[in-house]
């Protein structure tokens, strides 16, 4: 599985676990805007062969990790819910970095 992949995979379950988080609210409609569509529009640049997309997944999983830890910390009612998000987002950041690291590391000969 290549990087893309895992990477559009993640984006893909993280908003899967969004829904599923956020679905039950009185009003879901702006939530699942806010938090679910932003991964799935990444995912679908990514499969198209966005350049930028990976970077911008890793640019947002910064604040998807963020605000797992903060719910995780706060809210022992949803960490379950944020547990998945911490996990996906340092799975999107690893997977939308790894062809530079791999460039980056890679021996010269």
């Amino acid at each position: 599985m290549s990087a893309r992949q895992v990477l559009i995979a993640a984006l893909l379950a993280l908003a899967a676990v969004f829904v599923a988080w956020f679905a039950p609210q009185p009003s879901p409609r702006v939530t699942l805007a806010v938090f679910a569509l932003p991964p799935v529009l990444l995912a679908a640049a990514a499969l198209r062969g966005s350049r930028k997309a990976a970077f911008w997944a890793g640019v947002f999983a910064l604040g998807w990790f963020s605000h797992g830890v903060m719910v995780a910390w706060s809210r022992p009612e949803e960490r379950g819910h944020a547990i998945a998000e911490i996990v996906l987002a340092l799975v999107i950041i690893f997977a939308g970095n790894f062809p530079g690291l791999r460039a980056r590391f890679a021996r010269k000969r």
